[in-house]
């Protein structure tokens, strides 16, 4: 099943998938084991410093074995792809999604970028995911913050062709300094003049209930990043301060578990409103 199939079950029964973000083997496999464990799909996500880090190759074929080994229906995405040359990079190494991210521009411009994206983009049957209004970046002023429109929204989509629409609806990535309040009248209303998967970025800190609320009012992505970093290199830092040990193959797997037992409590969030529908 192709994700933009996906995305098109998951609108039908008011439900959403968990979007993670890898940064290498170790917090790779413990999202996996996580989606394993609950026999839940998940979308594995690699940002453009990711891929620099691990390589194009090795990123691709360490997600696609561990997806098999793990039996999990999954997907391979590029977030926040910032050129279209990255995203066409990414097609060609066998990517099943990818988002070309052009918010901080005026909405022209998003669009005729957007457009070419989603032309190569037919050419693989890959989804495209665009975003719209702006969420902000870790340790960026929340007056940088444009909350999506639902009448550009409406014209976006329609310009464009794309699958999928990230929204700003009051998200930031990274963590929050104060409890983040999602304006869900206006997902509503994104929803009402939309027919494609709506995406919520920066899902790292919002409560359950607000994130099955968002599910319920059109969300059909849930990004996943800060939190698996943050907790991976907390449990590691908490365990090398204890310990002189320097076997990797000894020091990784309680973070690994980390990792798990938190895509756990997220997968669970999603599952619950699949059961609930």
């Amino acid at each position: 099943m192709t994700l933009q199939e996906k995305f098109k079950e998951m609108q039908a029964k008011g439900a959403a998938l968990l979007a993670t973000n890898f940064y290498n083997y170790e917090t790779l496999r413990g999202v996996l084991e996580a989606a394993s464990a609950l026999q839940q799909p998940i979308i594995l996500q690699l940002t453009r410093s990711s891929i620099d880090y691990m390589t194009l190759p090795v990123a691709v074929k360490m997600a696609r074995a561990a997806l098999q080994e793990h039996r999990v229906e999954g997907w391979l995405h590029l977030d926040h792809g910032d050129s279209y040359e990255l995203a066409a990079q990414c097609l060609d190494a066998g990517f099943d999604s990818v988002m070309i991210d052009a918010s901080e521009k005026p909405i022209n411009e998003n669009i005729a970028v957007t457009q070419r994206v989603v032309a190569l983009a037919k050419q693989y049957n890959a989804n495209v995911e665009a975003e719209l209004g702006y969420v902000a970046k870790l340790g960026q002023s929340k007056d940088k913050l444009g909350f999506t429109e639902p009448d550009e929204a409406r014209y976006f989509v329609q310009e464009t062709g794309i699958d999928a629409l990230a929204v700003a609806i009051g998200s930031a990535h990274g963590f929050y300094t104060e409890e983040p309040k999602l304006d869900l009248e206006r997902l509503s209303q994104i929803q009402a003049v939309t027919d494609v998967a709506l995406v919520l970025h920066g899902g790292s800190g919002i409560a359950g209930t607000m994130l099955q609320e968002a599910i319920q009012r059109g969300i059909c992505k849930i990004n996943l990043a800060t939190e698996i970093k943050n907790i991976f290199m907390y449990q590691l830092k908490a365990d090398l301060l204890k310990s002189d040990e320097i076997d990797l193959r000894k020091v990784f797997p309680p973070a690994i578990k980390a990792v798990t037992n938190l895509v756990k409590e997220k997968l669970e969030i999603v599952k619950n409103e699949l059961i609930s529908k």
